[in-house]
């Protein structure tokens, strides 16, 4: 080993040199940080290193990557539920009451899509803070969260008034604080920063292919009996009668059954990571203990244990013995908590508002793509258009297409994510990649209604009508997914890293997702009632570019932000050893991933 330089007691602890590297079940401490006296039977020494390139992080690098896994299915079938209804929406509303208006129909597509985000707002703040207290814990909302709103969806397939849906969605979204909670625990399982670029990558990831499943699953299963008679109609092996009478019954169903199963995974699977929950008995993770050991060849040495407060760390190294533990807890002040008042910084505030403008125009584009897709052809154009700006109609396109015209969103922001975000992030940083991204948001919705001049093949019958179409709605939704695939993680690294504190970083996250849940609520109802509005001004472009002077402001707030460490605010006594602590674990951290 090279020759390794001591630093000054006067800048911290004296490091050692010539020494060697713990053992991956040693845990080291500090003793004497002027005269770096060493105390033999505990091996306590510490190390400092030569200055190298850090070593690259890669997937696999990620920590405890089954628990991320679990989590990245929670996120992907919790949006699931979301995207396939997006593709039938329109329909399903218009078989409630067929007398309805297009305009008619749009400001209650948005008043349904509200439904399930407004009741978050009421409820995400509350299971924030259940989340953070001993007795209730991030597994405990999680859970009751997915199951909840499996039943939620059940019911809401089997509505056949609007009062009904409405409800249903409302219920759905009361108990449903999923978002919120697993930022938190991504959070909480990847502690270094190096880490969350991609780690919280993977819920934009899951957001993208439940965007690219859910949108074509809606569309062929909504009134499967006319959509795929072989299957599902009167003469087919499938037949099933209650399907005539609730047509758009099973994607509900089939959600329902995809949360459900969800829940057995968190149930068995998903470790508490709540500091003050982590050494208290879970039941599922005995069960599935127990299980192991009963179809495990051998008998395990050991039996169910209680989980360590101090997880492993990235290469797999356990923690340390509860010895070395105690001796390790001498070093470290009593955790502590900060009060509510002062959670609100001048950052925090900046974040949660550029979140609110996010998720605005956010919603307004889930809730307008889809109705602008749904909406009949303006029969009488182009006589009646005058361009630029007076025209009106959508695109017309039927469930099943408007299914896959949605999933383009999806396969997009997928291809981007793996290809292209990883280098981008790691040329730019988390702040610049997102101002820089927050700029295609207002070009794609100010564009996104020409897509109705263009030519098409429900009105032009040569193939390139068709070809032109399918083009302006790849490009325009080119322009939407990459602002999209750079910002969204951004949104919730920002998000995590405002927080003034650890101890009050689940109330953040769910005071964030309070506030997403809020505008995402507005959001649609308001750019229903605009594209309501427009079309029968003859404007069906005024929602659009209305939602791009929104997109517009968010690009101006992003430049009063800045990316926090996650622990701005020191607490009486907190400081000097929260530093030695994180600290040392750096210095052993990097010190195992250099052998």
């Amino acid at each position: 080993m090279p020759q390794v330089q001591t630093r000054d007691h006067s800048s911290g602890p004296s490091l050692s040199s010539h020494e060697p590297l713990p053992e991956p079940n040693s845990f080291s401490v500090l003793e004497d940080p002027v005269t770096d006296r060493i105390d033999e039977e505990n091996t306590i020494v510490a190390h400092s290193f030569p200055t190298r390139k850090p070593l690259p992080v890669t997937w696999l690098s990620l920590p405890r990557k089954s628990q991320l896994f679990i989590l990245f299915l929670c996120r992907l079938f919790d949006f699931l539920q979301v995207a396939s209804l997006q593709a039938y929406l329109f329909y399903q509303l218009k078989s409630f009451d067929p007398e309805l208006s297009d305009a008619a129909i749009s400001s209650q597509a948005g008043i349904l899509q509200g439904c399930f985000t407004g009741a978050q707002v009421a409820t995400a703040m509350l299971w924030g803070k259940v989340a953070d207290s001993s007795s209730g814990g991030r597994k405990l909302v999680l859970l009751v969260g997915l199951l909840g709103t499996g039943i939620s969806c059940a019911g809401y397939g089997f509505a056949t008034t609007f009062v009904q849906a409405a409800l249903w969605r409302a219920f759905g979204g009361g108990i449903n604080g999923i978002v919120g909670i697993i930022r938190t625990m991504i959070a909480e399982i990847t502690k270094e920063k190096k880490y969350q670029s991609r780690a919280f990558l993977l819920l934009p990831m899951s957001f993208n292919v439940a965007g690219i499943i859910g949108p074509v699953m809606g569309g062929l299963l909504a009134d499967p009996v006319k959509t795929l008679p072989g299957l599902f109609g009167p003469d087919a092996a499938f037949r099933m009668p209650w399907l005539e009478k609730y047509p758009y019954a099973l994607p509900g169903v089939l959600n329902a059954i995809f949360l459900a199963i969800t829940s057995l995974v968190v149930f068995f699977g998903i470790e508490e990571t709540l500091k003050t929950r982590k050494d208290k008995f879970d039941l599922g993770i005995h069960l599935r203990s127990e299980l192991f050991s009963l179809f495990s060849s051998s008998k395990p040495s050991t039996k169910y244990s209680m989980l360590s407060s101090e997880p492993t760390d990235a290469e797999g190294y356990p923690p340390p013995s509860p010895e070395r533990k105690a001796m390790f807890k001498e070093r470290v002040l009593p955790s502590h908590r900060l009060s509510f008042h002062r959670i609100f910084t001048r950052n925090v505030i900046f974040t949660l508002i550029n979140i609110a403008l996010f998720d605005f125009h956010l919603g307004s584009f889930t809730n307008l793509w889809s109705l602008f897709l749904s909406t009949p052809r303006d029969a009488s154009f182009p006589s009646t258009a005058h361009l630029p700006f007076s025209f009106t109609g959508g695109l017309g396109m039927p469930a099943s297409t408007v299914g896959v015209a949605t999933s383009i969103l999806g396969m997009l922001g997928m291809a981007l994510q793996l290809f292209l975000y990883p280098a981008v992030h790691g040329r730019l940083g988390t702040l610049r990649s997102f101002r820089y991204s927050l700029i295609l948001f207002p070009v794609a919705y100010a564009i996104a209604p020409y897509l109705v001049v263009l030519p098409s093949s429900s009105t032009a019958p040569s193939p390139a009508g068709g070809i032109f179409i399918w083009i302006g709605i790849t490009l325009t939704l080119l322009l939407q997914v990459t602002a999209r695939t750079f910002s969204l993680p951004a949104t919730i690294i920002l998000l995590n890293n405002c927080s003034p504190h650890p101890s009050v970083l689940g109330t953040v996250h769910g005071m964030g997702q309070s506030v997403s849940a809020a505008f995402r609520t507005i959001g649609p109802v308001v750019a229903g009632w605009w594209y309501g509005a427009g079309l029968e001004k003859n404007v069906v472009g005024a929602a659009w570019w209305a939602t791009a002077g929104v997109a517009g402001a968010g690009c101006a707030t992003a430049m009063l932000l800045y990316e926090g460490s996650g622990h701005e605010i020191f607490l009486p006594g907190e400081q000097d050893g929260e530093e030695e602590t994180v600290e040392m674990e750096g210095l052993l951290s990097e010190g195992r991933q250099r052998t």
